[in-house]
């Protein structure tokens, strides 16, 4: 029987995606990954062996950008689509931006595969934004994890240093800080990281604590050869697309020749986003420092699309100016052209065709280039180039022979290079010759994605994919709570175990025969390594959910890490240093044993007294912090987050696995089960409570038991018929 196609999902979170007219060179969002993660998504549906590709992006609605960024879900064919999840509100924001916002991406891509009931093969993230959700759902998942970086920020970091860009501003401006630990984390973590270059792996994963323990293997991206053609092929193709390149090169020489004063000369074509790292001035002093090549070509520079320089990013601002500058110090009228606008679609396969016809060169200028897929598409069309002896470019001429590299710091070096293709008819024609084969033989999509699927294929994924059926012990938990609708949520001690364990071993059974549908978490002051031990101690089954710490803290199935999503939702507002300076002076408060603090819960004992608890919150207001005060049995005193106690987290756990709140049964017996026993859920008091619960009698949906500790939890889950509730879900 043939293997099952696989169901891979791409993440690419922060450019301004669509299937037609991609809006490259916009800003410093819209490079060459958004075409990358298109191309690849297009390429690998056109396989057999693939069963469905899901891009996931982020949902914009912003009247500054398209209306097409705001559609949920855009079909591109049968089995291809791109996936728009909404965080950080709204609004079109800068990469740098997004990092606070990810948990709840993470949050919503979890509900939208619950909804879909498709789990995927393999979920690859792009860019370290992308990287870190994708290595939190393919951990919660537990699915296979690969990585493209694109651009890496220790790389980054030390160029911004070279340019004697202080660190602090560094940080500031690209939270590149922020960036690098996540690179660290998703290295430590990714089954397969894909480059595109040996150098690539070499000299910038290199710089990486963690550079040696995942996997790497090297494919090369695609470019589409049937937009990147020779001139002379475009009437072999459909009648529509024929039409289309001719109006593009229409429309395209029209443009050029409104800024040459000779346009028949041939043409030094550059291409690029309005980014420091492109090293467009450079160009533009190689060119109007070479009288002799300004003799012989003109120059054509594309930095982007651009409407008013004034209203873009300071970075593309200072790009343009200083391209603008330049152009004006070297007199450059007439011989350089610097178009606002073109179209991806048609007009860049037009100019590098037109370049070609005009037997000029292909310039990449970049301090450091990973890759450089522009040179890919020029070769293609029959345009030779030069480009920076860095990175990517070494191995893109080594494999198609199509150009010469040189040190683009020395701008005599680089105007010598573009004379010596121009004048060289034979170098010119080789050259021409080599790319259009070579790119061809070395740098399609078929072949990228031939290496593609055959990776992610021995990550062991054939015929694994789980379709949310009954739980397997194997599962990994997220995948158990996918498929879970009941949850019952237990406070350990006076609840779950205490004075009366005669019913704990009757308990432990039922909760072990209904597992299948039953979902198990116990929620309490402890701290999670003590309720592992307790529950150990005990021969509790091990619970799929320890809401630890009075509700600061969240932990999933085994692990020892609390669930990041759950910690960057209650830390908005939160200041613990100012709180426990605010009340070192109550001398009826003791600052509980430093193992029981934790980034989020300031605790203390108290012993009750008039006005305490009242003298406690006048100075935390006074002092706007936003808190949640817990006390309990006489003695426990607890400062939260605002967002954050064992209700609440129970309620969050509703939101991100859609469970509705009244298929949550939950027991406790004290004041800090209060908040988790108000509301929707079904709860139980057993009768072994604390006085502090008296007020909940009458309540709606709140059963206070005849049976203490577990036999109290027994005894709610019969009168609430629970049980078979679960069973027939």
């Amino acid at each position: 029987m043939a293997a099952k196609g696989l169901y891979v999902q791409l993440f690419s979170l922060h450019g301004l995606i669509r299937s037609k007219n991609l809006e490259m060179g916009r800003d410093a969002d819209t490079g060459g990954q958004i075409k990358y993660v298109m191309e690849l998504g297009t390429a690998l549906s056109a396989r057999e062996d693939i069963e469905q590709v899901d891009l996931f992006t982020r949902l914009i609605v912003d009247k500054r950008v398209s209306s097409d960024y705001s559609q949920p879900v855009a079909v591109i064919n049968d089995k291809f689509r791109i996936v728009r999840i909404q965080c950080g509100g709204r609004k079109y924001m800068r990469k740098e931006l997004l990092w606070p916002h990810l948990e709840e991406y993470v949050d919503k891509t979890i509900k939208f595969i619950k909804r879909n009931q498709a789990m995927p093969d393999v979920i690859h993230g792009h860019y370290p934004d992308a990287g870190y959700v994708a290595m939190q759902l393919a951990e919660i998942l537990g699915l296979p994890f690969v990585y493209t970086g694109h651009s890496l920020g220790r790389a980054k970091l030390a160029r911004l240093l070279d340019q004697e860009m202080s660190k602090t501003d560094i940080v500031k401006r690209f939270k590149i800080d922020r960036r690098i630990d996540a690179e660290e984390q998703i290295l430590a973590r990714a089954d397969l990281v894909i480059a595109s270059t040996r150098h690539e792996i070499k000299k910038q994963y290199g710089l990486y604590h963690h550079k040696d323990v995942p996997e790497y293997q090297v494919i090369p991206p695609g470019i589409d050869i049937d937009t990147f053609h020779p001139f002379y092929h475009a009437l072999q193709d459909d009648a529509e697309h024929a039409e289309n390149a001719r109006y593009a090169q229409a429309s395209m020489l029209k443009e050029l020749n409104r800024f040459f004063m000779q346009p028949e000369k041939p043409m030094v074509l550059a291409l690029s986003r309005p980014d420091k790292r492109k090293n467009i001035s450079g160009l533009v002093r190689a060119y109007g420092e070479d009288l002799e090549l300004q003799s012989m070509a003109n120059l054509a520079v594309f930095a982007g699309l651009r409407k008013d320089i004034d209203a873009m990013a300071d970075n593309e601002r200072e790009v343009l100016t200083e391209m603008l500058l330049a152009m004006d110090k070297y007199d450059l009228y007439g011989k350089m052209a610097i178009p606002k606008k073109h179209d991806f679609e048609y007009e860049v396969p037009a100019l590098y065709r037109i370049a070609a016809e005009r037997r000029g060169v292909f310039v990449n200028p970049a301090l450091t280039e990973p890759f450089g897929l522009t040179l890919l598409e020029a070769s293609s069309t029959g345009l030779p180039i030069v480009a920076t002896d860095d990175g990517g470019p070494n191995d893109i001429v080594r494999n198609c022979q199509n150009g010469i590299l040189v040190n683009v710091v020395r701008s005599g070096q680089m105007a010598a290079a573009l004379r010596k293709i121009i004048a060289d008819t034979d170098l010119w024609e080789r050259c021409s010759k080599n790319g259009i084969l070579n790119v061809r033989k070395h740098y399609t999509w078929q072949s990228h994605t031939r290496e593609y699927t055959a990776a992610i294929r021995k990550l062991n994924l054939a015929g694994q994919r789980s379709d949310l059926t009954p739980a397997k012990p194997s599962d990994s938990i997220g995948r158990r709570l996918m498929k879970l609708d009941h949850f019952l949520v237990v406070d350990i001690d006076n609840t779950l175990i205490g004075s009366d364990n005669t019913r704990l071993d009757a308990l432990i059974d039922l909760v072990k025969r209904h597992r299948h549908r039953l979902g198990f978490g116990v929620a309490t002051g402890r701290t999670a390594d003590s309720a592992r031990m307790i529950l150990e101690k005990n021969r509790i089954p091990h619970p799929d959910v320890i809401i630890g710490s009075v509700g600061s803290a969240l932990f999933y199935g085994n692990s020892t890490e609390a669930s990041p999503g759950w910690a960057s939702h209650i830390a908005s507002r939160w200041n613990r240093d100012k709180i426990v300076g605010l009340l070192k002076d109550f001398d009826f408060l003791e600052y509980q044993e430093e193992e029981t603090q934790r980034p989020f819960k300031v605790s203390y004992y108290m012993q009750p007294g008039k006005d305490r608890l009242a003298a406690i919150h006048d100075r935390l207001l006074q002092h706007r912090c936003r808190y949640n005060l817990i006390y309990s049995h006489d003695r426990y005193l607890d400062l939260l987050p605002y967002r954050a106690s064992k209700g609440k987290a129970i309620r969050y756990l509703s939101y991100r696995w859609e469970i509705p709140l009244m298929n949550f049964l939950v027991c406790g017996d004290s004041g800090n089960d209060a908040e988790m026993l108000r509301g929707e859920p079904r709860a139980v008091v057993v009768a072994n409570y604390s006085h502090e619960l008296e007020d909940l009698k009458g309540s709606p949906n709140v059963y206070f038991a005849q049976r203490a500790c577990a036999g109290g939890i027994i005894e709610g889950l019969q009168h609430y018929g629970f049980i078979d509730a679960a069973d027939g879900s």
